[in-house]
């Protein structure tokens, strides 16, 4: 039984869109070819990633609720040509278009956190891959990074030392 006045325990959540091992290769080889100042911190190959959804901090015992709640419909879409980003000192793959099934999925994983009381976030919705922060000043190679990312579903993801995949939607 916790102490009373204790914090309960909480699990750090994410939904995202999840790359095949093919995939994550592809972004992890564009990744290798960009130009990396002294300080940038790439992102780690097993952490490559699309976020759709940030939620945070949520309590250990509603993540049973929150990971059936989040189970919404998904039309399959194939991600392919993209070009680099750069702001606030993050360095991405953003893909050159963003199909139509990928907004009305992030539009009904926003309409399931609102339905849960969980948070979302105001900003437009930028999809990208992060592939470095502190990434400033640091040179994307010249040619576009291609891929064929079929995305088929997503995934409710647990960030706490690594990331941990808790949920998978198909």
């Amino acid at each position: 039984m916790p102490e009373r006045g204790a914090r309960p325990e909480v699990a750090r959540l994410f939904i995202a869109l999840w790359p095949d091992d093919a995939t994550r290769g592809a972004l992890a080889a564009w990744r290798d070819m960009w130009v990396w100042p002294p300080g940038v911190a790439p992102v780690a190959t097993p952490r490559l990633h699309l976020t759709l959804h940030f939620i945070g901090p949520v309590p250990v015992t509603r993540v049973p609720e929150v990971a059936a709640g989040l189970a919404v419909s998904c039309d399959g879409f194939v991600l392919d040509r993209g070009r680099p980003g750069r702001w606030r000192g993050i360095a991405a793959w953003c893909p050159d278009a963003v199909p139509p099934a990928l907004r009305a999925l992030h539009r009904s994983l926003a309409l399931a956190l609102h339905r849960l009381a969980l948070p979302v976030e105001a900003r437009p919705f930028r999809p990208h891959v992060t592939l470095a922060r502190k990434a400033g000043h640091s040179l994307p190679p010249p040619q576009p990074a291609t891929l064929n990312w079929v995305v088929s579903g997503y995934a409710l993801v647990q960030s706490q030392d690594g990331y941990r995949v808790l949920r998978r939607y198909a």
